[in-house]
């Protein structure tokens, strides 16, 4: 009965989480599909783009993620909330000027990393379009966190939901005259106006008004260096997953545009099923948190089987389809004249049918290592897993051994599992440290 339980307190956090991520990568799922309908060269260009981008939204969102985590256990202790909310939002303002920057210092940077110059110069309008958006992307961020850790994350399905039909007219509205820029234009002000309505919509809970402060500038310094020191190994971890794709994409490009717009497409299909994995590593990552606030660490284990029982039942439902009907979860992405580009992306699905297992278990692993405040720890095994042994593997089975874009997704299936692995083992060690 206890797993019967934890189990559903588990589904009823990650549910509205998963369904909200869901809702957010249909902004790029709808991004994607626009540069599609735009041809082959734009959804390379702007898929380029967009890698740039998700790089450095992802960091940004991890620098902030602990947030959930401190607001849950301060909240079990019934601390005081607010200054927690100030260092948050100042902690997103300052990685979103100084990520919107370096967003366009790399744009200039891939010129020279053998990508082909026609892809570049149609990247380039788009990417300073989205730089930004980053900014309200992550004040978004911030106070989502707030609103998870007190377990209170109705509001953000029916604010993204929204923003899906805002950012598809924007996209129709802007793309005919600017193009792949239009769309990186649209996506900004869609981040904006979310990060509005959230807020907006915080005010009104009588919960969460109270303690929902954007005076940033007032967070006492101890808060916000403890929130930094927790939050910059987290964005260093998921740095280091977005850069391994990133490097992977940039690899993938120099085996032409067909392969690259082909990555593109087989990449946001698995961008979009991670987001169910985002959902329970997040609601695991608070459940542990609580449980060990509140003195139960064999609770948490229960929450970390139940969430890894939970992932691996919705891969499998996503591998048959991938498997079952390549032709038409692609579609949305590729013209049926794009003969090169089908023919690879459907080698590429097959792959991504079982590394969509691994990346999972390590995104799960990822937010259970948070949950118990062990944050560098998860950074130091992600070194390991991506770049030391999946990195490697994807050059090898690409370049020497000549698969070419099949070898570089054997090679990211190979980095994933191997960093679930030993995120998994080192999450049984350190509970079992609390157990004694």
């Amino acid at each position: 009965m206890r797993k019967v339980t934890t189990t559903r307190e588990l589904t009823a956090l990650a549910v509205p989480l998963a369904l909200t991520q869901l809702a957010q990568v249909a902004l790029t799922t709808t991004d994607t599909a626009m540069l599609g309908l735009l041809g082959v060269e734009a959804l390379a260009s702007g898929g380029l783009a967009m890698v740039i981008f998700n790089q450095f939204r992802t960091m940004g969102v991890g620098l902030v993620t602990a947030v959930g985590n401190q607001v849950a256990a301060a909240h079990a202790r019934r601390e005081d909330l607010g200054d927690l909310v100030r260092a948050a939002l100042a902690l997103a303002t300052a990685a979103g000027v100084a990520g919107a920057a370096l967003m366009i210092a790399v744009g200039e940077g891939v010129a020279l990393l053998g990508q082909a110059p026609e892809v570049i110069d149609a990247m380039r309008p788009m990417l300073w379009a989205l730089a930004p958006g980053l900014v309200p992307c992550l004040w978004f961020q911030a106070i989502r966190q707030f609103t998870v850790g007190m377990r209170r994350p109705q509001a953000l399905l029916r604010i993204t939901l929204a923003s899906i039909v805002v950012n598809l007219a924007l996209n129709l509205a802007l793309m005919g005259s600017l193009g792949p820029a239009g769309i990186g234009l649209a996506t900004s002000t869609v981040h904006l106006l979310t990060s509005i309505a959230l807020y907006l919509s915080a005010r009104r809970d009588p919960d969460l008004a109270p303690m929902l402060d954007l005076r940033a500038w007032r967070a006492r310094p101890a808060t916000l260096r403890r929130l930094t020191g927790l939050g910059v190994p987290i964005a260093a971890t998921y740095g280091s997953e977005a850069g391994f794709f990133s490097v992977v994409a940039l690899l993938v490009g120099t085996f032409g545009t067909a392969a690259l717009a082909a990555h593109t497409a087989v990449n946001q299909l698995v961008y979009i099923v991670f987001q169910i994995s985002v959902g329970l590593s997040h609601a695991a990552s608070i459940g542990v948190s609580r449980e060990v606030a509140l003195g139960d660490p064999r609770q948490a284990r229960r929450i970390a089987r139940a969430a890894l029982a939970c992932g691996a039942v919705a891969m499998g439902v996503v591998a048959v389809l991938y498997v079952a009907l390549p032709g038409l979860v692609l579609r949305p992405f590729l013209q049926p004249g794009d003969t090169t580009a089908m023919e690879i992306a459907t080698g590429l699905l097959f792959v991504a049918a079982v590394m969509q297992f691994a990346d999972c278990a390590q995104n799960i692993g990822v937010g259970l290592l948070r949950g118990v405040d062990d944050t560098k720890g998860g950074f130091r095994v992600t070194l390991v897993g991506y770049w030391l042994i999946g990195l490697p593997a994807a050059w090898l089975l690409a370049v020497p051994v000549g698969l070419d874009t099949l070898g570089t997704w054997l090679g990211l299936f190979t980095g994933l599992a191997a960093t679930a692995a030993l995120l998994l083992a080192r999450f049984r060690r350190t509970l079992a440290k609390v157990l004694q």
